[in-house]
Formats: structure tokens, sequence, C-alpha cells
């Protein structure tokens, strides 16, 4: 209980390293990783003033639908969030300890960290799950927030080993990250309010859902949407499920007579 250093992840790796996500015995065998549920596609831009992430709510096994209602979306601080693709058990372990990482540094510095450490510290956390990513528990985390410095919002995307990058205006992760970005590619202006990016990102999210398999698209009939968090100068915010709701039926019913969805103007 002797405090000193501001990292929660040193203090565990000292005091019981055998609680880390990456510290773990492995598993045996190489045929665990896929029956583990994988988190799918997750999709993140800005607007003016903040940045909107939203997530499809379906997690795989193989071939097998695991969870339709997954919430791959984390707050982290008042300015911050993470999603998590690939392996969820490991995502949402690690996500949780980020999420405690900050609250300790902020216990033990007095301020919290700004949005560059958070990214940094995200990479390094990331590192130690390297020996269970070989064994193919992969992760992914897509790191969003309001950069309270520079006044905007701003996106940061990993690889695997641990490698940082920011992304400028949108970005996807997933099995649907190709087909979503092409969605944003088509659909993102500078200029988007806040409600229009929202609507981007779902209209994303519905055409990754279109063409794969492992993300889920808007479902109807079990009242079951996307995630939605926006993140601005006031906060941290869960866009509320009825808001979400109306927005989604709204697409379902424009697909239903533009199956393709909205098109891009040439000029």
């Amino acid at each position: 209980m002797t405090p000193g250093t501001s990292s929660f992840t040193d203090f565990l790796r000292e005091v019981n390293p055998d609680l880390l996500p990456g510290w773990r015995d492995m598993p045996q065998g190489g045929s665990s990783a896929h029956l583990s549920p994988e988190g799918t596609t997750i999709v993140a831009l800005t607007f003016p003033g903040g940045v909107v992430l939203a997530g499809d709510r379906r997690a795989t096994a193989g071939n097998v639908i695991a969870h339709r209602d997954m919430d791959k979306l984390f707050r982290t601080d008042e300015f911050s969030a993470v999603a998590m693709a690939g392996t969820a058990g490991v995502g949402i372990e690690l996500a949780k300890l980020f999420q405690v990482e900050l609250e300790h540094y902020e216990k033990m510095e007095g301020h919290s960290l700004s949005l560059e450490g958070k990214a940094n510290r995200l990479a390094t956390m990331l590192r130690g799950n390297l020996g269970m990513a070989v064994q193919g528990f992969v992760v992914l985390p897509l790191l969003v927030g309001y950069d309270e410095i520079e006044r905007v919002g701003r996106i940061f995307s990993y690889d695997p080993v641990g490698g940082r990058y920011e992304e400028h205006r949108y970005h996807s992760i997933g099995s649907g990250a190709v087909y979503a970005n092409g969605a944003l590619k088509k659909l993102f202006t500078d200029d988007l309010s806040r409600d229009d990016a929202v609507t981007a990102a779902l209209q994303s999210l519905y055409d990754a859902a279109d063409d794969d398999s492992a993300t889920g698209g808007p479902d109807v009939h079990r009242k079951i949407y996307p995630l939605v968090d926006v993140i601005t100068e006031e906060g941290h915010r869960r866009l509320p499920h009825e808001e979400i709701a109306e927005v989604a039926e709204a697409i379902v019913r424009a697909r239903s007579e533009r199956p393709e969805g909205p098109t891009a103007p040439l000029r």
C-alpha cells in the first residue's frame, strides 16, 4: 500500500502480476482462440466540437452468433472512451483495467492525464497482452476523446503489438471495418452536426452489416440497436436507447426503398 507509482498497472505488476490480462497462463492448444467470442465492428468520427463512437452489438464465435446485445464501448473517464474489437473477454478486461489506470493516475497526481498521455498509456498496456495475441487472442482497441487543450475530438487506433496511430476525421476497426470506412468516406464532411455525425455512424454500421456476416445490423424485432457515445467539452454521454432507435428505424425504412443507402454527390 506504499504510494509511489501513478500507474496502477505497474503497481499491480509488482504486487500481483497474475491479475494482469497478459501475464496469465496461456490457454493450451491452438483452437481455443477460435471458440472465444469476438467483438466486431466499431466506428468513430469527429465533428466540430467533439467525437462520436459507435459499435454494433454482435459477438461471434466462429460461424455462430455468440451474443446479440454485447456492449463494446467503455467510458474511461469524463473526456474519453475506448471500444474493443477482437477477443471479447480479454478486451473487456483490458478496458476495465484502463478505467482503473486513469482513476489511479488522477488520484495520485491530482489531475487527469492528457489525451495524448491516455493514448500512450493504452499502447503500453496493449503490449502487455502480446503473449496472448501471439496465440490468437488479439485485441484491437479504438480510443476516442475530447482534447481539452486543443479543444477538438480525436481518434487513436492501435495494432496488436501496441503501435499507436492517430486517425483523422473518421476510422473503423473490426471485421466490417473496410465496409464501414467505405461508407464514411462518402458520407463524412468537415461540417457535420452532432446529429448528422450520429446518423453517418449508424449508416456506416448498416453498410458493414450488409456485407459482413459478423457485424450485426439494427434488430427492430428484438429492439437491439447500436450503441453510441458522444464526447464534447461537456463530457462523455451515452445516447439514450430511444434516440438511437428513432434514427436506426428511420434508416431501415429508407433502406427498404434504397437498399444501397444514401449516395454522395459527384460534385
